[in-house]
């Protein structure tokens, strides 16, 4: 059995772990409640633009080659993750499913975009290209510095330097429940309309081309910011679940601790009466 000093080291130890994680749960609790309005405020923008896109696609589909398939030679992956651990497997589980995701192509026809220090730091572990890293964005990647991952994602497409690009993130459901997103980001294939919605033919003033030139940045801004949102949003919620079960369990240490730290206490003092009793005792005899 360990002695009471260890005892009480180790104590003090877990004690102080487990105010620092209540600590590093309250903070991301803060932290979500302004992430999760920022992620919900965005959904119904990033719905409307999908679904305009999604009927002006099917006036233009054939003019414009952001909505036609062709062949893939070159596929860029853009991965959103997290800065920091201490949120379960809320990074680990992403990796592995990009990983199962860009096993599909051969690593010369795939280069990546990489958001956040723990994704740049599993993937340039593997063998993949990577084009661009973007680390310390905790949720805060302003709007400019997001337009202008957007608008290279554009015109690399225009350019054919890419022929498809794809997101992998989580969204946010609520504080139990996340998912990972595997999702196009272009070419564009717009969801499919409300079934109470009928598909409308658009006269276009100015012309497809002009009005297209400006809507098209529009909506891949608005699906990257929507994206980035929630990861954000699901990260959080992931720390909050990791740092309650910590404390959870530094509770649950502290009380068998405390249990054998009294238990080593109560030895020792019924030691030394026996040992006192056994003093008087000898004593006593003649």
């Amino acid at each position: 059995m360990s002695s009471l000093r260890d005892i009480r080291k180790r104590l003090h130890s877990v004690e102080n772990i487990r105010q620092m994680t209540e600590a590093m749960e309250m903070v991301a609790a803060s932290q979500l409640r302004r992430a999760k309005a920022k992620a919900e405020q965005a959904r119904p923008y990033a719905l409307t633009i999908k679904h305009l896109v999604g009927n002006l696609s099917s006036s233009v589909h054939e003019l414009n080659p952001f909505f036609m398939r062709r062949e893939v030679k070159k596929t860029a992956v853009v991965i959103i993750a997290g800065d920091r651990g201490l949120c379960g497997s809320y990074n680990t589980s992403l990796f592995a499913t990009a990983e199962r995701f860009l096993s599909q192509y051969q690593p010369e026809h795939l280069e990546l975009i990489l958001i956040g220090s723990k994704t740049v730091e599993y993937f340039k572990r593997k063998a993949w290209s990577i084009r661009k890293e973007i680390v310390d964005w905790g949720g805060k990647l302003a709007s400019d510095e997001v337009k202008t991952l957007s608008n290279e994602l554009v015109h690399g497409f225009e350019a054919k330097v890419f022929d498809e690009v794809w997101l992998v993130y989580t969204h946010y459901v609520h504080l139990a429940l996340r998912e990972i997103k595997v999702e196009k980001f272009l070419n564009i294939h717009p969801p499919p309309s409300p079934k109470d919605l009928h598909p409308l033919n658009y006269l276009f003033e100015p012309s497809a081309d002009v009005l297209l030139a400006e809507i098209i940045p529009r909506y891949c801004f608005t699906i990257l910011s929507a994206a980035l949102n929630e990861a954000y949003a699901a990260e959080l919620s992931a720390r909050i679940f990791s740092m309650r079960t910590a404390v959870k369990n530094a509770e649950e240490l502290i009380e068998k601790l405390t249990l054998e730290r009294n238990k080593v206490r109560q030895m020792g003092i019924t030691t030394e009466m026996l040992e006192i009793t056994s003093g008087t005792e000898s004593l006593r005899s003649p």
